[in-house]
């Protein structure tokens, strides 16, 4: 909600700070030289592991930047995922004074003073500079392959903090590589350090997923998926390369990155899930634990997204419980598994059924299970759901529970087999490409899917990544990459969005471009804003289409 504007008592001086406080244990002793810190860490893995468990932690961090006034939609980069997904076609939330994120939906985010688009610039930066204080803390020439595998880790989630900005900052690769993206840490001074063009900051990102690559092949990160392994870097440079439109390369390293990696399966997926790191599908996610979720509850995915949290945001409040577009909903095969992680215009799922949910009222237990579940009210804690509400989102710690300590997926091996499906399509290999379409789809999600003869490939790849991957914060960069409309209605049609949200976007609309926050335009005068376009109104573009929702 856009009535908490970034408050100013934030200083220039956090991002230093930060660093610090993350790294305290190695860096507030000035008195150690790197050698010793080398040896520190060599000797004591526990130590480095935590390091690098401070560097992960923001990836869904609660009340890390709004500290004296913290707010319900700050939780680390995860706020940039589900904002980018709140912008696009496919998911929206009601428009009333209760949605922190509102002003995505109604892309307000361009407003140079809102909080929303302050945290999705700022926490991308802050986590870069971690990183390179990690890569600048050891000798280059290290040959500890513990701090190796440390120095490649940093560098490969440098990389993916580059794809949180520059896709939102500029047009994608194909129309736009030589305008300005955004700013390259280092490349100039704190105060005059201008956009570097979008082909710079991919030719950067790939160097830093060259070295993760080469770097991490003998790291081994056991069972924790929170950290990049070389599997993960691979899985970051097939976006990469998908982003660029080298879509063989796309293609490859994607086939790389899933190995030794199934899919779940159509049991798997038939009850509600996606909250737990040791899903078998899970490549990399962002950890939340009890700790974490516990400094502020409502900021945690599992408040926003799950339907079934004892202590949610979302399912208290009417109608901020993320919803899919109904023009996708309706696309979606009665067969496909998927269509019931979404309620129907009933308000029932399959994946409700065999489900319970206890709660207590005035002193008595009180148990309901199955579709009951949907239409309870429980004062306090869930509201009745509304159709098209989401039910893919699972509690890691069972229906009801108060502990909001959900995982995040940050990369499944499904993407992995919808990118290597992409990128053969794209690079003439189109027989190739629907073998794997429709492998994946008809042995995990659709025993009766064929591929539409009315669809052209690439957008049937679309279609399966949009209803595969919602909730997880593809939409936007995908459309921008490939140059497709946002539409969220047509006209004469129903919609299920806010009358505010209901409007479309041609694709070379400037305002889809985010805009730099007001602190940042004052601390750096290397800054050239983006501008053109303005708000969007409703009802507007009805006659756009993006080759999925016609």
């Amino acid at each position: 909600m856009k009535l908490h504007k970034y408050s100013l008592l934030l200083a220039t001086a956090l991002a230093f700070a930060s660093c610090s406080d993350i790294n305290e244990q190695y860096l507030e002793g000035s008195d150690q030289t790197k050698e010793q810190l080398e040896g520190t860490i060599s000797n004591v893995p526990d130590r480095a592991n935590s390091l690098f468990s401070g560097m992960y932690t923001m990836m869904a961090q609660p009340k890390f930047i709004f500290t004296t006034r913290p707010r319900d939609d700050e939780f680390g980069i995860v706020t940039g995922l589900l904002s980018a997904d709140f912008e696009g076609a496919d998911m929206s939330g009601a428009d009333n004074g209760y949605n922190w994120f509102s002003v995505a939906s109604e892309l307000a985010s361009r407003d140079a003073t809102y909080a929303n688009p302050y945290i999705r610039y700022k926490v991308p930066y802050m986590q870069i500079g971690v990183a390179n204080d990690v890569i600048a803390a050891f000798p280059a020439d290290t040959k500890n392959p513990k701090i190796i595998a440390m120095i490649a880790q940093a560098r490969a989630m440098r990389a993916f903090d580059y794809l949180q900005l520059v896709p939102y900052f500029q047009f994608g690769y194909a129309v736009a590589k030589d305008q300005p993206a955004v700013p390259i840490v280092g490349a100039g001074t704190i105060n005059n350090n201008p956009r570097a063009t979008v082909e710079k900051c991919y030719e950067i990102m790939l160097e830093d997923l060259n070295y993760a690559i080469e770097n991490l092949k003998e790291f081994d990160r056991g069972a924790n998926k929170f950290q990049i392994d070389q599997k993960v870097a691979y899985g970051l440079r097939a976006r990469v390369y998908l982003n660029m439109g080298k879509f063989a390369e796309a293609a490859a390293d994607a086939d790389m990155a899933m190995q030794g990696y199934a899919p779940a399966s159509v049991a798997d997926v038939s009850k509600p899930a996606f909250c737990d790191l040791a899903e078998k599908n899970w490549m990399w996610g962002a950890q939340i634990t009890e700790a974490l979720a516990e400094i502020r509850p409502y900021a945690t995915p599992a408040s926003w997204l799950s339907a079934f949290s004892g202590q949610g945001y979302a399912a208290a409040t009417v109608g901020n419980l993320a919803m899919i577009n109904v023009l996708l909903y309706n696309k979606i095969p009665a067969t496909d598994v998927r269509k019931g992680w979404w309620l129907n215009e009933s308000v029932e799922s399959p994946l409700l059924n065999g489900l319970v949910w206890k709660y207590t009222d005035k002193d008595e237990t009180v148990e309901v299970s199955g579709q009951e579940i949907a239409l309870v009210n429980i004062p306090n804690v869930k509201v009745p759901y509304t159709p098209y509400m989401n039910v893919k989102f699972g509690m890691k710690k069972g229906v009801g529970s108060t502990v909001n300590a959900n995982d995040y997926p940050l990369m499944r091996v499904e993407e992995m087999i919808l990118i290597k499906a992409e990128g053969l399509a794209r690079s003439g290999k189109e027989a190739e490409a629907r073998q794997v379409l429709e492998d994946f789809v008809k042995t995990y999600r659709d025993p009766a899917y064929t591929i539409p003869a009315n669809r052209a490939l690439t957008d049937e790849i679309w279609f399966q990544r949009r209803v595969e991957l919602w909730g997880e914060g593809f939409f936007t960069s995908d459309a921008k990459r490939m140059g497709k409309p946002i539409v969220r209605f047509h006209e004469g049609v129903e919609s299920n969005f806010p009358e505010k949200f209901t409007f479309n976007i041609a694709a070379n609309d400037p305002w889809l471009n985010m805009r730099f926050p007001r602190q940042e335009m004052d601390q750096n005068a290397g800054i050239v804003n983006n501008e053109g376009g303005s708000v969007p109104v409703s009802k507007q573009n009805p006659g756009l289409r993006d080759g999925v929702t016609d």
